[in-house]
């Protein structure tokens, strides 16, 4: 009975931290950080080790030779299955060696409307599909209040791989990605851009404006691939809704400005 009570309490432990995001790995083994900081300690005649330095994100560039090989492999791409190919291949992202899946997009590729939110979850990581969870129900929900189910919208990420525990996707990680989902957005040729979240619209706007400054605005979106400029929204994402409800009033609007675009 006790050992039952003991297996049952390691569970519910294991499934906390799968619920908090915790469920990689960073090494091959376990490690007791307890019995290593037990055995080697910091003594009378030793010095601790030197305090790290936070390096901001912001400043750590990415590898040019797998932002090079991105843009080869995004060059090269004439058609959306090619880009799919190029993508699932692609190995130049490190991300990928913790997914379980490349989520690359669903929905209606002939739409006129094409969603790009930040990076896969849990629930995206395991079913391949972007937005396929609660964040997702809630998305879909918003756009078809508008007459948009998913049949009438396409929609990806700016980042094909779920990075560890949901954390927000590094400028590095962005940066390679981009080649990527620059081609995705002329293969589609849609009318209008929605950027789903502060990740996706800082990393195809390029800037550091908060999220809340770029709602409400309609921008001009361009790349190389682009013949021409498409127009582009900015949205609150649906995860940030379901934390902070009383921000769905200012996301009708955005819904709104996007159906009267839309026709």
């Amino acid at each position: 009975m006790h050992e039952s009570m003991q297996v049952h309490e390691a569970q519910s432990i294991l499934q906390w931290y799968l619920a908090a995001g915790v469920d990689i790995c960073v090494e091959d083994a376990p490690v007791n950080r307890f019995i290593a900081e037990r055995a080697s300690p910091v003594g009378a005649n030793s010095s601790p080790l030197p305090a790290q330095k936070n390096v901001s994100p912001q400043l750590v560039a990415a590898p040019p030779a797998a932002i090079a090989r991105a843009r080869e492999l995004a060059d090269a791409a004439t058609t959306l299955e090619q880009l799919r190919e190029a993508v699932l291949h692609f190995d130049g992202c490190s991300l990928k060696k913790t997914a379980h899946k490349t989520v690359f997009a669903d929905g209606n590729p002939q739409a006129d409307i094409m969603l790009i939110g930040e990076a896969p979850g849990a629930e995206e990581d395991r079913q391949g599909i972007p937005f396929c969870g609660s964040s997702g129900k809630l998305l879909d929900a918003m756009f078809t209040a508008i007459g948009l189910p998913r049949e009438k919208f396409y929609i990806s990420n700016s980042i094909f791989w779920r990075p560890p525990g949901n954390r927000t996707p590094t400028p590095e990680e962005i940066a390679i990605c981009r080649p990527f989902v620059e081609k995705h957005v002329a293969l589609i040729k849609p009318r209008a851009v929605v950027l789903i979240g502060a990740c996706a619209t800082r990393a195809l706007l390029e800037t550091d404006t908060g999220i809340t400054r770029l709602r409400g605005k309609t921008y001009s979106y361009q790349n190389a691939y682009l013949d021409a400029p498409v127009t582009a929204f900015a949205m609150f994402h649906p995860s940030f809704l379901l934390r902070q409800p009383a921000q769905k009033r200012l996301a009708w609007h955005d819904l709104l400005a996007i159906e009267a675009f839309l026709g």
